[in-house]
């Protein structure tokens, strides 16, 4: 889901600052949402977490060039799922941040508009499960049909935020428009095998009960709301 140097240049870039500010306050609502819920320690635990597990998705996990951009396991919903939404946003930014000062320096003209791929996703993400997963039910209950939705809204908005950069930058020509088709069903693959390792990851969580309990771990992976 990369946006890669040159898709979108000159002084276009410049809707990406005001994107990723957006984004960036999502997050800082998310995580306050957090704060309030479980409290600040946990916050930063959970923070540190998934940043780590950010970072590795994207310099451990494979990925692959498809059409105007990358293809990556993010594993967004995974996150949401395990750590709760404002970790999950705190550890995508700053995971995607750590990448970009340590590996990767040339992405980081393109922060913003890779920033703001991840967490508006994400923000949607988290309302759709609370609109379909009952108050009653706890994260670790969850059937394919759940995540399914889930990981589609997730991955969706990666392809749909991906595309608005590469049409934004490069036009609707017809190349353009078959690269952008090309990543959107490169991605297809993605949707697919995200819900199998949600649910992989939720019936462990279930099966080692003591272990994914306490601070580190969102409330709702084994309580109702």
């Amino acid at each position: 889901m990369h946006i890669e140097p040159g898709v979108v240049d000159g002084a276009k870039i410049i809707l990406s600052y005001a994107t990723a500010a957006g984004a960036l306050g999502l997050t800082a609502k998310l995580a306050a949402d957090s704060i309030r819920n479980d409290g600040g320690a946990a916050l930063v635990l959970r923070s540190v977490v998934t940043t780590a597990l950010v970072f590795c998705f994207f310099e451990v996990l494979p990925h692959h060039p498809a059409g105007v951009s990358e293809v990556h396991l993010v594993l967004g919903s995974t996150l949401l799922l395990l750590f709760g939404a404002g970790a999950a946003a705190v550890g995508l930014s700053a995971g995607l941040l750590l990448q970009g000062l340590f590996f990767a320096p040339f992405d980081l003209p393109q922060y913003g508009m890779n920033v703001t791929t991840l967490l508006v996703p994400l923000w949607a993400t988290s309302l759709l499960a609370a609109r379909i997963i009952p108050s009653r039910t706890a994260y670790v209950e969850l059937t394919y049909r759940q995540t399914l939705a889930l990981s589609t809204t997730y991955q969706g908005g990666i392809v749909a935020w991906v595309a608005f950069w590469a049409l934004y930058g490069h036009g609707f020509s017809v190349e353009n428009l078959a690269a952008v088709g090309s990543f959107g069903a490169a991605y297809m693959s993605v949707i697919l095998l995200e819900p199998l390792i949600d649910l992989g990851v939720l019936a462990g969580a279930k099966a080692l009960d003591r272990y994914s309990r306490g601070p580190m771990f969102n409330i709702r992976l084994h309580q109702a709301a």
